[in-house]
């Protein structure tokens, strides 16, 4: 159902935009957006943006990638658990203190993250094929600022992590 947002003013244009980022929400969980052929719906959200995590900012100890993540530390330890058991992260000891873990991809993580991350990449091509390429960028730009207020909201006191990802 769409609506012309031009005409329905300030409160209608927030209940568009809350009830598309629900629908958005729930598509993007039933489908997991996790890219198309053979990789499709291979990993699960949180294994994808924690090796995601690990692979930008480089090897860190739980409470580091539990805060960069916005999640708790226990969370991190078990959703971090089955990447361990299956050899896409490396868990040592951090060199200056022995007690101590830091997580790393391994090679075997990185060359599953990007299999990934390739197949996620051609399925956000075919999703907006026809759009053009200012429309992508802001599409992007936009998505990312709104992703940046729910980060800052949740970073407020009150507003305490929950254990999804």
């Amino acid at each position: 159902m769409s609506m012309d947002m031009t005409t329905v003013g300030e409160p209608g244009l927030l209940d568009t935009l809350q009830h598309e980022v629900a629908v958005f929400a729930r598509r993007a969980e039933q489908t997991r957006l996790g890219g198309v052929g053979q990789v499709r719906n291979s990993m699960d959200r949180a294994a994808y943006l924690l090796l995601n995590r690990l692979d930008k900012e480089g090897p860190m100890g739980v409470k580091a990638l539990a805060a960069s993540m916005g999640i708790d530390s226990s969370t991190v330890t078990r959703q971090v658990a089955p990447l361990v058991d299956t050899g896409l992260v490396k868990r040592s000891s951090h060199p200056e203190d022995g007690r101590a873990v830091v997580l790393q991809l391994s090679p075997r993580g990185q060359s599953r993250l990007e299999e990934v991350r390739s197949s996620r990449r051609q399925l956000m091509d075919e999703l907006t094929h026809d759009w053009a390429p200012e429309e992508r960028e802001a599409f992007c730009t936009l998505l990312t600022r709104f992703n940046s207020a729910l980060s800052a909201r949740m970073a407020m006191p009150g507003n305490e992590p929950s254990s999804a990802s």
